[in-house]
């Protein structure tokens, strides 16, 4: 039951997510019977599966909202902003329940009699119902006739087959028939497999998807078929109905041809039609034709419908990466002893080792990368939420959300994103009545969009809001004593500023931001995941933010460099270029350390000093120019060595605070490199810059 549970909390958590997005998009959409259709089938997945796994009190509430939508559904009531607000509410509830959180009962209490009132009777049903609906009813009753043949292993997975037909029998006047042909020898019988089907004759006034529904959960590895018995018989008692032969046909119990021979003794049926001239005498054929083409359709689209995709718990996705990852290793260390041997034989061998490690590592690289588009999707209920608690009018637009990443940055960026977004609503976008006296329509939008780039991905939050205020940041900076009055900054300077911590230009504190607190922990969770955050902004136009990200954080592109006897590796999507550094160079920049590279000055960073290596360098070292958030910076290093695919491997806890490292790598000959994280070597400089900077004006 555990086991059940915990597979009911990760799919409910899935359906309530594509719940939400149907809502928000029904707000706007309020006829669109598909996503009517969505939001009813949602609900009664989490409602049967609650009850099925024990949430007994998740069953109950989720009814309440069922029993509304199926209203909607049969056209009986309208979608309204109230009814999206009362089921988004209901979905909070949902969560809050399902996760063991504490609930508000009043809100529950509140949203029950709300929905109740929508039913007409001015309250809710507390436990799932279904009214009989009788055969001669005053509605139109249509007769079904059903076949549900259970997967062999329903038992196992703890469905009981007899509640669904209960439930059937709650649509209206049913017969049920058992099938027992399937039931094997006791040599041969499994006591956990279901070998029992069931005939279902059923007259009711529901349409053909409130029938499905009952078998919602079992559509997968299930046989059910539905058909509607022809209506013209049921009014004309005086026409005979099908023959036995025709009914067993129509059911697949028998072919055309067993019929045929046990008609040999007559006349066969084709015959006789043929002689009364009742069809021509292809109309068999076409109709065996006709059967047999709809019987393939079927199979495909069950094929297609069922084996789509597998759920695959993420530490064994990890797992398969780290072993993926000790492979890329040992293949690195079996062409490099082939190199070094001149062994043709073994060279061909480690070749065909290092073609088929690629693919392996390509295609389980690819199972950890997840559509963006996941994640993108929660976010229209924030800025709904957001833009009414501060009474705006914003929409969410968003775009690439097909582009994919890795499953551990995606999972990662939700709270950098969620600051960016709440500051986009909050400090960019204008009320309503301010932007249309600028001219701007009333509606601001916010936009979310994903594209690739090389081997990153870019992340942009825009709005078309009021843009940012440079004189105002400028001045607060001022203020704060991040930069001297008079020191003249470009704007890209100017707006790196707000990622200061404790930075805000907000006026006043609101429960949505204006404390300081932000910006700067965006900042560093995305330099965490070696990343970048860019800002363009031009004033009354609005705002863009980018993010560039690293597609998977497991393997990545690398520059090996030396150092003395060290071997170091930088992340190659931040290197720009690499130039020359001889010592003339360096002594004449009069211990500035900055380069002049095709006219323009680079900053750098002496990383034999930083890392207080006491051998001579050599006569001619080298920079490794990296681009981070615009600007350009370099690192010296003795040697360049080339591209090095890298695996990243953990400190561990020892090496917390050596923050200038993001990780280790395993060398081919065994040795072990560390990994330089260019962002916090940029950060500890420059606090070693100012240090010196403040020693040098104390002293007298």
């Amino acid at each position: 039951m555990d086991a059940l549970k915990e597979a009911f909390r990760e799919e409910a958590h899935e359906l309530l997510g594509e719940l939400e997005v149907s809502l928000m998009e029904l707000e706007q959409s309020p006829q669109d019977t598909e996503l009517i259709n969505s939001v009813f089938r949602a609900m009664h997945n989490i409602k049967g599966s609650g009850a099925m796994c024990g949430f007994e009190d998740i069953a109950s509430f989720t009814h309440n909202v069922e029993s509304v939508f199926e209203l909607v559904r049969d056209g009986k009531t309208a979608i309204s902003k109230h009814l999206v607000d009362l089921s988004l509410e209901a979905c909070d509830q949902i969560r809050n329940m399902m996760d063991g959180n504490p609930t508000d009962q009043a809100a529950i209490e509140r949203v029950v009699n709300e929905l109740g009132k929508m039913l007409g009777d001015g309250e809710s049903k507390s436990q799932p119902q279904r009214l009989d609906v009788e055969a001669n009813g005053s509605g139109h009753s249509v007769t079904y006739r059903i076949r549900f043949r259970p997967a062999a292993d329903i038992f196992s997975r703890g469905v009981n087959p007899l509640l669904l037909l209960e439930e059937l029998k709650g649509l209206g006047d049913c017969v049920v028939i058992s099938r027992t042909d399937a039931i094997p020898t006791i040599e041969q019988i499994d006591a956990w497999s279901c070998y029992i089907y069931w005939d279902v004759i059923l007259t009711t006034e529901k349409d053909v998807n409130t029938i499905r529904d009952v078998f919602i959960f079992e559509e997968d590895g299930s046989e059910i078929r539905i058909d509607s018995i022809d209506e013209a018989v049921l009014d004309d008692p005086a026409t005979d109905y099908k023959k036995v032969g025709e009914i067993l046909v129509e059911r697949g119990e028998l072919s055309i041809e067993e019929l045929n021979e046990a008609l040999k003794e007559q006349k066969r049926i084709g015959q006789i039609l043929i002689e009364k001239e009742a069809v021509g005498g292809g109309a068999v054929e076409s109709a065996l034709v006709e059967q047999e083409h709809v019987k393939q359709q079927r199979q495909k689209r069950k094929k297609a419908d069922t084996g789509g995709s597998i759920r695959v718990a993420a530490r064994k996705l990890d797992n398969l990466v780290g072993l993926v990852g000790e492979l890329v290793t040992i293949q690195a260390s079996l062409s490099q002893k082939a190199g070094l041997q001149s062994d043709t034989e073994l060279m061909g061998i480690a070749e065909q080792v290092e073609r088929l490690t690629a693919e392996l590592r390509d295609n389980t690289m690819s199972i950890r990368m997840l559509p963006i588009g996941t994640m993108f999707s929660k976010f229209k209920r924030l800025v709904r939420d957001l833009s009414k608690e501060l009474g705006k009018e914003v929409v969410l637009e968003t775009e690439g959300g097909e582009t994919e990443l890795d499953k551990t940055v995606i999972e990662h960026l939700n709270d950098p994103l969620v600051h960016l977004i709440r500051n986009s609503i909050d400090h960019g976008i204008e009320a309503p009545d301010k932007r249309q006296a600028s001219g701007k329509p009333r509606v601001g939008k916010v936009g979310l969009s994903a594209e690739h780039s090389g081997a990153s991905v870019l992340i942009r939050i825009t709005d078309d809001g009021a843009g940012l205020d440079t004189e105002a940041i400028y001045a607060k900076a001022v203020e704060r004593g991040l930069v001297s009055e008079g020191v003249e900054m470009s704007d890209k300077q100017i707006f790196s500023l707000i990622f200061e911590p404790g930075f805000s230009t907000a006026s006043r504190l609101s429960g949505v931001s204006g404390r300081g607190v932000g910006m700067d922990v965006v900042k560093k969770s995305i330099e965490a995941l070696r990343g970048s955050v860019e800002i363009s902004s031009k004033r009354s136009a609005g705002t863009t933010i980018t993010l560039k990200l690293p597609l998977t954080l497991a393997i990545i592109d690398g520059l090996l460099v030396e150092l003395g006897s060290e071997h170091y590796v930088m992340p190659l999507s931040a290197i720009a270029e690499c130039v020359e550094l001889s010592h003339r160079q360096a002594s004449g920049g009069k211990d500035r350390h900055i380069a002049n590279v095709r006219g323009e000055m680079v900053p750098y960073i002496v990383l034999r000093d930083m890392f207080e290596i006491k051998a001579e360098p050599p006569c001619i070292e080298q920079i490794v120019i990296a681009e981070m958030g615009g600007s350009r910076v370099g690192f010296v290093v003795d040697r360049v060595i080339g591209e090095h695919q890298t695996v990243i491997k953990n400190l561990g806890r020892v090496y917390r605070a050596a923050r200038e490292f993001s990780g280790a790598t395993i060398l081919a000959d065994g040795s072990v490199a560390l990994i330089l994280d260019v962002h916090q070597i940029v950060k500890t400089a420059e606090r070693v810059e100012r240090g010196l900077r403040n020693n040098a004006r104390l002293t007298p």
